[in-house]
């Protein structure tokens, strides 16, 4: 939908077919993540077909996978060699910072009105990684002749496929919106927010369209296809984006789901503080459980233990599961596979949608020669510190890097190596602590990761990235950061 010059960048990643789920399933001890879908053939098939289609390379050039190759003869093999057996040692220091800066990236802009640079950075736990992003600069939708610039993070559950499809159309969907919402006479906030939201429901429409059953009894369409365009529906993820306009200085930022983003302002005594810009969309958000309930008037049980019909977030795309009628879901589930997903009490489940993709949407403006930063992340980064924190420690980094000062990570206090105790986190988590805040890293976003899964304790950072599919969605969640610096 646009033309080359748009320099967005959107990525996907490889790895095991593993699947996080945002689901409640109960079993002994504690609950725990689920991987579902649909059916087998939307979370299998259905991501091959979406990855093989839109993989694209740096320059936003479809990218060519090698399928086989072709050898002059049989690879030498030496017995002599891994016998017996010895565990591999833990992760250096060097190794952990690799790891941590693997997918970084950092962005100097000089041409752009009141933005001096940005940093990324994901740390994926599952295999491919379910979170997505986009970041980059856009033809003016108001036709100012600026470019705007966005930063988004997608983070999926179920599966990739729809938080990859974010990535490709959810900003051509916004862009066109506001573009033909815009009036000769003037085009207001409230103009633009309205607008946003009209894209965010009709990207998700078309997304919930592949189960239609026209689409799915279609004569014209190959099973595969059917496949890939049931995938998006059937999947899901939230979303948060943020657009910036030079002109007016002004930052929109649309949030569907419990992905955040906050400002990081400097006051007039130099000291810094959280501004919100999204408001988490959880079940446990008691104003969005009212609105679910207040939409389903005489309903019972659709909110329990923060979650909306077993679902931690109560606004994301996709996610059929809590959209479709039960008579559908029960005719895909016949036609493309048995699934894992408990089908839903259908004496609870009576009038759906009980989800939605609207955003809400929040509009502020940076005053010019006043210091603040952004940080936008997804959920994997907010289970471990609150906004609050997260501002705290980009702001520490900013002094660091302005005083060049090293400091060097200490262990947590009250615990040596060999003695480590997970139960301390077992049941909630790793959450941040004065005592374990580590500043070393020379990206904002990698300094931000690194201390949402330890920090300063380097015994418990090489632990958690040394967990891999399927086992690390278990103690620690995909992590996807941006941080925008404004001036």
């Amino acid at each position: 939908m646009f033309p080359s010059k748009f320099p967005i960048r959107s990525v996907s990643y490889r790895g095991f077919v593993r699947r996080q789920s945002t689901i409640a399933t109960p079993s002994p001890g504690r609950p725990f993540l689920r991987i579902t879908g649909v059916g087998v053939a939307s979370s299998v098939l259905g991501w091959f077909a979406y990855e093989f289609s839109h993989s694209q390379n740096e320059a936003g050039v479809a990218a060519k996978h090698t399928i086989s190759t072709a050898l002059s003869g049989a690879p030498n093999l030496n017995p002599a060699t891994g016998y017996p057996f010895t565990a591999l040692p833990p992760l250096s220091p060097a190794q952990v910072d690799e790891r941590l800066n693997e997918d970084a990236w950092s962005v100097s802009v000089s041409a752009v009105n009141g933005l001096s640079s940005y940093e990324g950075s994901q740390v994926a736990s599952n295999g491919p990684c379910e979170d997505s992003y986009i970041h980059g600069k856009f033809p003016s939708p108001l036709q100012s002749g600026r470019d705007w610039m966005t930063w988004g993070v997608f983070d999926g559950h179920l599966g990739s496929q729809t938080s990859q499809a974010l990535t490709q159309h959810l900003l051509p969907y916004v862009h066109t919106f506001v573009k033909n919402a815009n009036q000769p006479t003037g085009f207001d906030d409230v103009a633009i927010h309205k607008a946003i939201k009209d894209a965010f429901v009709a990207l998700d429409n078309a997304f919930l369209s592949g189960g239609d059953r026209g689409t799915v009894n279609s004569d014209s369409l190959t099973f595969a296809q059917k496949v890939q365009r049931l995938a998006t529906g059937s999947n899901g993820s939230c979303a948060i984006l943020s657009l910036y306009d030079p002109a007016s200085r002004k930052l929109h930022v649309a949030c569907t789901g419990d992905s955040r983003a906050v400002l990081g302002r400097q006051t007039a005594e130099g000291k810094w503080e959280a501004v919100p810009l999204s408001i988490d969309q959880s079940g446990s958000n008691e104003a969005e459980g009212e609105r679910v309930r207040a939409e389903h008037p005489g309903e019972e049980g659709l909110v329990k233990n923060g979650r909306v019909l077993g679902l931690a977030c109560a606004r994301a795309f996709g996610d059929g599961h809590w959209k479709w009628p039960l008579e559908l879901q029960k005719y895909l589930r016949s036609r493309f596979v048995t699934d894992t997903l408990r089908a839903h009490d259908p004496e609870v489940y009576k009038t759906p949608p009980y989800i939605t993709a609207e955003p809400e949407v929040t509009t502020t403006v940076l005053p010019a020669g006043k210091r603040a930063f952004m940080i936008i992340a997804s959920d994997g980064l907010w289970d471990a510190m609150t906004s609050e924190q997260a501002v705290d420690m980009v702001a520490r980094w900013i002094d660091w890097k302005a005083k060049r000062k090293p400091r060097e990570p200490q262990p947590v206090k009250g615990e040596t190596p060999g003695m480590f105790n997970w139960e301390r986190y077992y049941s909630t988590g790793y959450k941040v602590d004065e005592e374990s805040i580590a500043v070393q890293d020379e990206n904002a976003a990698v300094h931000l990761t690194r201390n949402a899964i330890g920090g300063a304790n380097q015994d418990l950072v090489g632990a958690l990235l040394s967990f891999r599919p399927p086992y690390s969605r278990y103690v620690r969640d995909d992590i996807t950061v941006q941080v925008v610096f404004f001036e």
